[in-house]
């Protein structure tokens, strides 16, 4: 797992709270999606299902792109890569989705029928714009 500089976990971290854009790879083509995400110490936590999760399950190599912008101008752009782990375990799921849900303002059970994913941070860089 990489060291991510203070900078980038805070804006990781920061309210309002991002999309992260995940890209996964199906049939050597990219498949990019917006995820609802927590970032703590070097990992990232998603909950998801179909095309992204079954990308995920035959290979674990993704990207993620979080990025705050003005009126459509660019300020800055967070890029990590990693390695994901399926974690079939619903009380760990539910954990998990509760924990993103309460950050971005849902219901904690909403979408309950997801999976957890962890996401090992093995780069990450950060751009200002």
């Amino acid at each position: 797992m990489a060291t991510v500089s203070p900078d980038i976990e805070e804006r990781l971290t920061r309210d309002p709270p991002r999309v992260a854009y995940l890209s996964t790879c199906t049939d050597d083509r990219p498949h990019v999606a917006p995820v609802w995400y927590h970032y703590e110490d070097g990992e990232i936590e998603i909950v998801t299902t179909g095309r992204k999760l079954a990308n995920l399950r035959a290979n674990p190599r993704v990207s993620l792109a979080v990025s705050a912008e003005t009126g459509g101008v660019p300020e800055w752009t967070v890029t990590l890569r990693g390695t994901a782990t399926v974690v079939d375990d619903a009380a760990e799921t539910a954990e998990a989705n509760a924990r993103i849900n309460r950050r971005y303002g849902v219901a904690e059970d909403a979408w309950s029928e997801n999976v957890l994913v962890r996401i090992a941070v093995g780069s990450a860089s950060l751009r200002t714009y």
